[in-house]
C-alpha cells in the first residue's frame, strides 16, 4: 500500500513585510500548529519516509517545525512545487524509489486542494496546516497519481 500525504504549509504572516510572496514567513499560529500536525501524522502511523517540499519560506519553516516527529524522513526542496499542481507533483514523485511507501508533499493552495480533490474524486478543503492522507494499491507513486487514477482519501489531519 502506498500512502501520499498532501500537506499545506502552516499559517503565514501577511504583515511580516516580506520582500516577496515566496519569502513570507509563518505567523505565531503557524509556528504553533505545524509541530502539532507533524506529531499527529506520526502518532497515526503516517510519518513520511520522504518529504518533497516547496522551497518557499513558509513551507521550509513548516517542515522545520514538523520534521522532528519524522526523524527518518529524507527531505528535498523544489522550486517547481511553489504554487504547483498535480503536474509538478507527478514530476517530483516520478523518481521515488519502489521501496518507499509513504511520501509527504508540502506546498500551497489552490493547487493542493485541487490535486487532492482530483486524486480522490471528493471535494476537499485544505486549510493551512491541514494534511490529506491518500492511499493506493499501485506499485509506484508515478502509477498511483497517473492521469485517470484515483486514490482513497483516508483522513485529513489538522492541528485542532
Amino acid at each position: 500500500m502506498l500512502r501520499l500525504v498532501v500537506m499545506r504549509h502552516a499559517k503565514s504572516d501577511w504583515e511580516a513585510g516580506a520582500m516577496s510572496d515566496h519569502e513570507r514567513p509563518l505567523n505565531a499560529r503557524g509556528r504553533r500548529e505545524a509541530p502539532v500536525v507533524g506529531r499527529e501524522l506520526a502518532k497515526l502511523g503516517y510519518a513520511p519516509e520522504v518529504v518533497v517540499s516547496s522551497d518557499s519560506k513558509r513551507t521550509t519553516e513548516t517542515l522545520e517545525l514538523a520534521k522532528p516527529h519524522w526523524p527518518r524522513a529524507a527531505v528535498s526542496f523544489s522550486h517547481a512545487l511553489y504554487h504547483a499542481g498535480i503536474g509538478e507533483v507527478r514530476d517530483a514523485l516520478a523518481s521515488i524509489p519502489a521501496d518507499v511507501k509513504t511520501v509527504l508533499v508540502l506546498g500551497h493552495n489552490p493547487g493542493w486542494e485541487s490535486m487532492v480533490s482530483q486524486l480522490s474524486g471528493t471535494h476537499v478543503e485544505l486549510k493551512t496546516s491541514h494534511a490529506a492522507v491518500l492511499e493506493s494499491d499501485a506499485t509506484s507513486f508515478a502509477d498511483a497519481i497517473a492521469p485517470g487514477r484515483k486514490m482513497k482519501l483516508v483522513t485529513i489531519v489538522t492541528a485542532g
